[in-house]
């Protein structure tokens, strides 16, 4: 056991390079990536906002890792912050390894740049409108002098264009020529250009028509099959993941709930909210899909106030988040090994359990956002703290006690010009009185 953490520290500054691979897990698997108790904060005014809480969870080389959740769950946040874009407030993220968060030497970050790439979900605002897309394409090559001569860089890209369905024609025009699919292709060959050991893919298909989703899906999947690319595929369409992935993460309000292969999690949906997500699901079929029975997830089903939960394998390679208690309730599900039935069929004119007027009334009831309701911010707040100026003051304390942020700042903003204007007028009817005296 080490006992000098400093050395530790000291040891690990001085790593420049990644190792060829990276170390293996008790499976004998590779693991790329790595997420350790990861929090990352961020500051919506006065309040910080914590918008990762405490994920974990490794990528093994080779393998396509779909990371699913809501709109705002802090999935691209992650996405982003193993890119080294969002810093992160507790916890360390490491490739092959290597610590990769954080300070890092300058020749360790290059090496992030160059191994780990990005696919942005809008190909539009991701590329320089007046740049042309040989010159987009080849951007990185540039940077990082990854080929020998004019000839080759040339070569290369023209290479790459044609792998993801675009001619040699195309590198002369610019991005607005292009339409969402084409642009996604582009941003595609971007990233692969640099022949990546890492792929972070954030909702690179939710901007495209139906028929051109599959289109990319493939060529990503064929990327993957020649040159042993990894994805972190970021997605919030769990239809989609079930096919491309190795396995699934689902992620509820910045923490990780539920980890499990594609199937294993389709098959045995454990965490409520893994359920509500696979019920949401749309149905082929127009008859069936109106009387689906939609499951909602309501948070306030679970009692941690006593038994803290904890992300625990319950055998399976499945990852479930709960308490003592819930994890015994699942580990019993899971052993019965008997797949979950996640979506039901109402029959014409029948009523289910599912959706009860007290389920109806406490969903509801679910705070939905952070910020009170009512915090709009109006400009009448501020004519009226200027015309009111110590109830404006008072006003203002008292949103800002309460967390209603705007309001707080349109009457201490109009409490402050009706301060000094008024501070203005005294002053000048001050002088005229002197004035007129002497």
């Amino acid at each position: 056991m080490n006992l000098n953490p400093a050395n530790d520290k000291e040891k690990e500054t001085r790593v420049m390079h990644f190792p060829e691979h990276g170390p293996l897990d008790e499976n004998g698997k590779e693991v790329l990536l790595s997420l350790k108790n990861v929090n990352i904060d961020f500051q919506n005014g006065d309040k910080t906002v914590h918008v990762v809480k405490d994920v974990s969870f490794d990528i093994f080389k080779g393998e396509t890792f779909s990371l699913v959740g809501e709109s705002g769950s802090g999935k691209t946040t992650i996405g982003r912050a193993v890119i080294r874009v969002n810093p992160c407030a507790a916890g360390e993220i490491d490739y092959k390894g290597v610590r990769i968060s954080g300070k890092i030497p300058d020749s360790l970050d290059r090496e992030v740049v160059r191994n780990i790439q990005m696919v942005f979900q809008d190909p539009a605002a991701s590329q320089n409108e007046r740049a042309t897309v040989d010159y987009i394409v080849s951007e990185g090559l540039r940077n990082f002098h990854l080929y020998k001569d004019e000839a080759d860089r040339v070569q290369k890209v023209e290479n790459i264009i044609q792998e993801v369905g675009l001619l040699p024609e195309h590198l002369t025009r610019y991005p607005h020529e292009f339409s969402g699919g084409q642009r996604q292709r582009i941003g595609l060959a971007r990233a692969m250009v640099m022949d990546p050991e890492l792929v972070v893919a954030d909702e690179p298909i939710s901007a495209l028509d139906v028929s051109i989703r599959a289109q990319v899906l493939n060529l990503l999947k064929k990327f993957q099959r020649e040159r042993g690319t990894t994805y972190l595929f970021i997605a919030h369409d769990l239809s989609i993941v079930r096919f491309i992935s190795d396995r699934i993460g689902v992620i509820y309000k910045g923490r990780i709930v539920e980890i499990a292969d594609a199937e294993e999690l389709f098959n045995f949906p454990l965490h409520p909210y893994t359920r509500s997500l696979i019920s949401a699901i749309p149905i082929p079929d127009p008859q069936l899909e109106k009387n689906k029975v939609l499951y909602r997830y309501n948070p306030s089903m679970h009692d941690y106030s006593t038994d803290e939960p904890e992300l625990v394998d319950i055998g399976h390679n499945h990852f479930v988040y709960g308490n003592k208690k819930e994890l015994e309730e699942y580990k019993t599900l899971r052993e019965k090994d008997v797949p979950l039935k996640s979506v039901e069929i109402r029959k014409p004119g029948e009523q289910t359990s599912e959706t009860t007027p007290e389920q109806e009334e406490n969903y509801a009831d679910e705070e939905i956002l952070s910020a009170p309701l009512h915090d709009t911010g109006s400009a009448w707040y501020t004519i009226l703290s200027f015309l009111l100026v110590i109830p404006g003051f008072i006003a203002a304390y008292l949103f800002k006690k309460h967390n209603y942020i705007r309001n707080y700042k349109k009457c201490k903003k109009g409490a402050t010009i009706g301060l000094c204007t008024v501070g203005a007028i005294v002053g000048i009817f001050c002088l005229l009185l002197i004035m007129a005296v002497l």
